[in-house]
């Protein structure tokens, strides 16, 4: 299968590169090399498949350019991970939001939908739960209010990606991601900066009281959902949960980041964030059943596996 991973220099985009091409695909990247985060992360997420994927540094926003790609291209399947990312930038700044993630990605879908592409995946987030109160979270539940704008936009990029694989005969998936970790992930997600505050000795900002619960999955399950999921073809459209089915508090999730390093934190205390979930848990029964899945890193062995990589690459 010859396959695009938009966002593929990024961190989970770039894990999925390289199963992908482990597991025999030809495979292009493409991606902007966005300022949201340095550069060198990116060009050192490529350097670990540099000659064995295509890396093209374009924009999903240039609707021209990208339709030129994936043309040339004469993919079987797009796997669409690029976004902007965070709740939080996405109060302060929601129109660059509104631009990528929803501009963007009917930019990539007009793109597949053109050049005959026949299995289009879309990254989407728990974040469009809202307040859902019925825990765990399953792909059914109504979805009247999201939080945040980022939230918003996913939500919407799965309404347009409905809309393709009913309108034109293109078969879709949406992935709904819980709150992804481990090696190579954004230094502005929270593992990564408690772990680098901690190990620093610098105090780590806590937004509540500590009670807020996470569904933390570990990037190798996120992407044996993703692998799953290139593989699906019994129905037009679907959308599924790729989650761990477990909660950690922010509390908990501290200190097991404590533990693995060795070292207290030194916590700052601050209010909630406007736009911030207080809950993700994942319903995986249907990504079980229909893809295969099946998540084997919980969270006491993911926190140690993140923080052996953080010490070996990152704490200088």
């Amino acid at each position: 299968m010859k396959i695009l991973v938009t966002g593929g220099a990024g961190f989970i985009g770039s894990h999925v590169v390289r199963r992908a091409l482990l597991a025999g695909h030809g495979v292009s990247v493409l991606d902007n090399f966005s300022d949201f985060y340095a550069r060198e992360i990116k060009d050192a997420n490529v350097e670990g498949f540099a000659g064995s994927a295509e890396v093209i540094e374009a924009d999903i926003c240039d609707a021209e350019r990208v339709k030129k790609i994936v043309a040339g291209g004469k993919f079987d399947a797009v796997v669409h991970i690029a976004a902007r990312a965070g709740v939080r930038p996405s109060v302060e700044n929601p129109r660059a939001y509104i631009e990528t993630n929803i501009h963007g990605t009917h930019n990539m879908l007009e793109a597949a939908r053109d050049a005959g592409v026949r299995q289009f995946l879309f990254a989407s987030s728990s974040s469009v739960y809202g307040l859902a109160r019925k825990v765990p979270f399953s792909e059914d539940l109504p979805l009247p209010q999201t939080l945040s704008p980022y939230a918003a936009t996913k939500l919407a990029g799965e309404h347009l990606c409905g809309n393709y694989a009913h309108l034109y005969d293109l078969r879709v998936v949406c992935l709904r991601f819980f709150t992804v970790y481990g090696p190579g992930q954004r230094p502005d997600l929270a593992i990564h900066k408690f772990t680098d505050a901690i190990y620093r000795e610098k105090p780590i900002q806590q937004y509540g009281d500590g009670t807020t619960r996470r569904d933390y999955t570990y990037v190798d399950d996120i992407v044996q959902g993703v692998m799953g999921a290139l593989a699906y073809r019994r129905t037009p459209f679907e959308i599924f949960n790729l989650g761990e089915s477990l909660t950690t508090t922010l509390s908990e999730l501290i200190a097991a980041i404590e533990s693995a390093l060795g070292k207290r934190a030194e916590i700052e205390r601050l209010p909630e964030q406007q736009g911030d979930m207080p809950l993700t848990c994942a319903d995986i029964n249907k990504a079980r059943a229909l893809l295969g899945y099946n998540p084997r890193v919980p969270i006491d062995v993911g926190i140690p596996r993140f923080v052996e990589w953080y010490l070996s690459t990152q704490a200088r």
